[in-house]
């Protein structure tokens, strides 16, 4: 057993609850969606990532407006098509005091590819992608992948470095079937959700984590980069708005995620608060089972899956008029969409076709499809995680009724939907996923290209829609170093996602904090609420 684990074996005996001295300066947050767990590496999901960045670092980090910056990593260079050197930063230390260095970084690689606990295998494309790390010394770090990705910086920004002590461990290396020279059992959920594992290098240490209860923290004064303005932060889960409103006019929240729009301009005429509003890079889709023949929450006259025929799914996107959701359910914090990522981000279609609400030509293709009747549907989605998620999905539900789709809503906890979700349990399903890296191919990989665990792809494809010429235009893409031709094959895929429409693009949300006067917050393209960047007036 190393000396580094003896160390942390050591501090796993203290006291769970560190003490706040007597006018601490503290935060309390409350949070639209909670994190489901405190492992960085479970599920890729927006509040798990955002709760990882308190207590954890990664090679690379993203500013307010999704660019690469330097993380763990002072600075990074591709020597050639398929090889990265990083250099890792100097006297960083884990909040147990261990110095961090690559083994850290080889060793949180194998832990990705070896936790079976993590949903829908979390953040193993990125790691499977590697053909070797090797090691030149202790702040050199050199990945070779399979074949070219101009996107290693940024996926390695989501990947939280874990300190290798937390397991017995002999040489660490990057060789998955001798288990990276770990010699004990690979670190649980359970071990990260109680803290006993949760030792990072972040600006924060975990005090508490209990779901549906709330996750506390205090700060880490160890931390290599600018200290966080609080001594204690508190994370506290208020999946519906208007107590989150509540408690912020009562003075027991400091800043809330996600009022509603109509909440925030009238907060905005209230000089002991402000507001915060930022585009986001979340798109709010339906996605499809077209896979089986027989689908379990679609009833129809013949007995098939109608959404394997493609007029019909081009129904569903005509039923639905985006621009009532927008303006009447999202009170205009929000835009329509008609592509899978905002306009801004890198190989989005400056001017895609839109999809436009037309239910005389969905009930035209209804019918041409052999479902003049239309037929009975379960539109499953959250109801606490995306913004006015229930809502939306009740008036998409209404939409779909008045073509002659027989549509009812089983809206559910987040937690429930995912699990159900990647054990594709649904026919449709309301989600919503932001892009936090990659621009147009995020989605387009993730969702709409073929699972194919080999590659990588796929991971969120629980519809089982395949296409072989989507396939290679994707694959392209994601190997093409050349951003001018990747952006050209980006746009591409995207255009034929979009005419035989797997998923379909519903609205991209704005998001919009709200704080009592005396902190301001500038707000993130991709919705993290980081209690580091919350700053006191000065």
């Amino acid at each position: 057993m190393n000396a580094r684990l003896l160390g942390t074996l050591g501090l796993a005996i203290l006291p769970a609850i560190v003490p706040v001295s007597a006018g601490a300066e503290a935060l309390r947050i409350a949070l639209a969606s909670e994190p489901t767990a405190a492992d960085p590496h479970y599920h890729n999901v927006s509040p798990n990532n955002a709760l990882g960045k308190y207590i954890f670092d990664a090679l690379a980090a993203t500013n307010a407006d999704q660019k690469a910056v330097p993380g763990l990593a002072s600075s990074w260079q591709a020597v050639d098509d398929t090889t990265w050197v990083f250099k890792l930063r100097s006297g960083v230390k884990f909040t147990n005091g261990d110095p961090f260095d690559v083994n850290d970084v080889i060793f949180t690689f194998c832990r990705v590819m070896n936790n079976p606990q993590s949903v829908a295998g979390s953040f193993t494309p990125y790691v499977t992608a590697f053909a070797k790390v090797e090691t030149p010394d202790n702040l050199t770090l050199k990945i070779t992948t399979k074949t070219p990705d101009p996107l290693i910086p940024e996926k390695l920004a989501e990947i939280a470095i874990l300190s290798d002590s937390i397991v017995p461990h002999g040489e660490i290396t990057f060789d998955l079937e001798k288990k990276c020279g770990v010699t004990g059992e690979w670190p649980t959920l359970a071990q990260l959700n109680s803290g006993e594992a949760t030792i990072g290098t972040g600006p924060f240490k975990l005090v508490k984590y209990v779901k549906g209860a709330g996750v506390e923290l205090v700060r880490n004064d160890g931390y290599w980069g600018e200290k966080p303005a609080w001594d204690k932060v508190s994370l506290l889960p208020v999946p519906n708005a208007g107590p989150r409103l509540a408690g912020l006019l009562a003075g027991d929240y400091d800043l809330i995620e996600s009022p509603s729009a109509r909440d925030a301009n009238n907060l905005k005429k209230d000089p002991k608060f402000s507001i915060t509003t930022k585009p986001s890079n979340r798109v709010i889709f339906l996605q499809f089972d077209i896979e089986r023949d027989k689908s379990p929450f679609v009833e129809t006259a013949d007995g098939k899956n109608p959404f394997k025929d493609e007029r019909v799914r081009r129904a569903v996107s005509l039923a639905i008029d985006r621009n009532v959701i927008v303006k009447r359910i999202m009170d205009d914090a929000a835009a329509p969409a008609s592509q899978f990522v905002p306009e801004t981000m890198f190989g989005a279609q400056p001017k895609p076709e839109p999809l436009v609400y037309d239910p005389k030509k969905a009930k035209e293709l209804l019918a041409e499809a052999g479902y003049p009747n239309g037929f009975k549907l379960t539109l499953h989605a959250t109801n606490d995680r995306y913004i006015n998620d229930g809502q939306v999905a009740q008036a998409i539900a209404q939409f779909l009724n008045r073509v002659g789709i027989q549509t009812e809503v089983d809206a559910m906890t987040s937690s429930i939907f995912f699990s159900r979700r990647s054990k594709r349990e649904f026919s449709l399903s309301q989600g919503g996923w932001g892009s936090s890296f990659g621009g147009a191919s995020n989605f387009l990989t993730q969702f709409v290209a073929t699972n194919n665990k080999n590659l990588g792809t796929g991971r969120s494809n629980y519809g089982g829609w395949s296409d072989p010429e989507f396939d290679a235009v994707i694959s392209q893409a994601n190997a093409t170093i050349d951003e001018k031709k990747r952006s050209e094959l980006l746009q591409q895929a995207a255009r034929m996602a979009l005419k035989s429409l797997p998923d379909i693009p519903i609205h991209f949300e704005s998001t919009i904090w709200a704080f009592r006067k005396g902190l301001s917050y500038e707000g993130r393209m991709d919705q993290y609420t980081l209690a580091a960047a919350v700053k006191p007036a000065r």
